[in-house]
């Protein structure tokens, strides 16, 4: 029987064929879309998924994965590997994390919910920390506790193109966002620890992307600055639907922080998409120690 198996949700930005190659599993998360059901990566691909939310008339909203679906895959896989360590998006954002935690107290210890608050690039890089941790011999235990306690160790700016989306969500006024598009205010939020929140108004992209970079560049030499000086912090990039201006984001970041690693340019998580739209703009920093 294998030791330890890694699984994550949909919202780390891992694709389902990817996920068979690193050899763990992911669980996809739930939409209601005009009443029906779909399902990440399953039935509901990210052009399919725009195509949906960008519809006027369309109902959109979040949901998590069910108590049956969550206790069938982790008794199948347990028939297979002593141990599981489950790496739900965080528990701010979503419900799902408190729910499969109450699930995982029948499983005596063996199934491991991870809480360590992290979503899209910065919940992909828990997984592959995970994995390194696997190889190294360290139990579904002891996995968790290094995932929990390093979870302040990370942060995501993030710069929406539009405010329509926050507003169609509640997380702005109306009113606001009328001023905001008279005003063509680009918000820029903030994911750190649980909360997503309001960071700063740019009056323009440009504005916020050298905002972002700014901040991040403090973040890592303040904040994280024995980590960063040891070289254990990365960056990554993401976007919604804009793939293009990601790549030059990418760019500008390495022109304003020389030496730094940027891993990846991924597809922001569906979940958080939702709520902000398309052509929104990402940066995370976070630990890999491993």
């Amino acid at each position: 029987m294998k030791r330890v198996l890694i699984i994550t949700d949909s919202n780390a930005g891992i694709l389902q064929s990817e996920a068979k190659e690193l050899g763990i599993k992911i669980v996809p998360m739930p939409f209601i879309i005009n009443g029906e059901e779909y399902y990440e990566d399953i039935n509901l691909s990210q052009k399919e998924f725009y195509e949906k939310l960008q519809n006027e008339n369309a109902s959109i909203s979040t949901s998590q994965p069910s108590t049956y679906y969550l206790r069938e895959l982790w008794d199948e896989c347990l028939k297979d590997y002593e141990e599981i360590v489950y790496i739900p998006m965080s528990s701010g954002l979503s419900a799902s994390q408190a729910n499969a935690q109450a699930q995982s107290t029948y499983y005596k210890g063996r199934v491991q919910v991870v809480d360590n608050q992290r979503i899209s690039v910065t919940q992909k890089e828990s997984v592959l920390e995970a994995l390194e941790l696997v190889k190294l011999g360290k139990t579904a235990k002891e996995i968790r506790e290094y995932l929990e306690n390093t979870k302040d160790i990370a942060s995501i700016y993030i710069v929406v193109d539009t405010l329509k989306y926050l507003k169609k969500g509640g997380r702005v006024t109306p009113a606001g966002a009328a001023l905001g598009t008279i005003l063509r205010i680009k918000p820029v939020l903030q994911i750190r620890g649980k909360k997503l929140d309001a960071f700063f108004k740019a009056m323009n992209i440009k504005q916020a992307k050298l905002k972002m970079i700014s901040q991040v560049k403090y973040d890592l030499e303040n904040d994280f600055k024995q980590y960063y000086e040891e070289g254990k912090m990365v960056i990554s990039i993401a976007h919604t639907q804009n793939f293009e201006e990601a790549e030059k984001f990418k760019d500008d970041i390495i022109k304003m922080i020389p030496g730094v690693i940027v891993r990846f340019v991924d597809s922001l998580s569906l979940s958080v998409s939702c709520h902000i739209g398309p052509g929104a703009l990402a940066i995370a920093c976070c630990i890999k120690n491993y």
